[in-house]
Parts: C-alpha cells; sequence; structure tokens
C-alpha cells in the first residue's frame, strides 16, 4: 500500500471522530488508499490548532474537512 493520502485528527472518546473514521475505513478500503490517524491530545500543538473542531481530515496534506466527514466528497477527492 502507498503512503497514507488521507490523515484524521481527533482524540479518544469522540463519537464525531468514531462516524468519522468508519467512512475513511470504507472509502479507503474501497479505493485501495492508505489513511493515517493522530491523537491530538498527543501533541499539544495539534491540540490548539484543532481544540474543538475535530475531527479534522486531510487529503494530500490539504485540510478537507472538519466535525463530519462527506463519503460522496472524499470518495470524490481521492479519485481526482
Amino acid at each position: 500500500m502507498s503512503e497514507p493520502r488521507v490523515t484524521l485528527y481527533g482524540r479518544e472518546g469522540c463519537h464525531l471522530c468514531e462516524d468519522a473514521r468508519a467512512i475513511i475505513e470504507r472509502v479507503c478500503a474501497d479505493l485501495g488508499e492508505a489513511y493515517v490517524e493522530v491523537d491530538i491530545d498527543s501533541d499539544e500543538d495539534l491540540q490548539d490548532r484543532f481544540g474543538e473542531e475535530i475531527p479534522v481530515t486531510f487529503v494530500d496534506g490539504r485540510q478537507h474537512d472538519f466535525w463530519r466527514v462527506d463519503e460522496d466528497r472524499l470518495r470524490s477527492a481521492l479519485t481526482r
């Protein structure tokens, strides 16, 4: 599998993060893409940067979504 194109920033116990993870896992599995998940609580700078706007999704290094992941929009971004 290639380098992850999708990064999910979130934290443990976040129900929106769990929803986002399920969508990202499904889309990435369908398209053969990799993703990585980063716990913002492990880094003070990430906590300051994202705060309560989690989950935050990046695609190819650029911010894509926050709070909710739109499956169709993510799929489209990964197939361009």
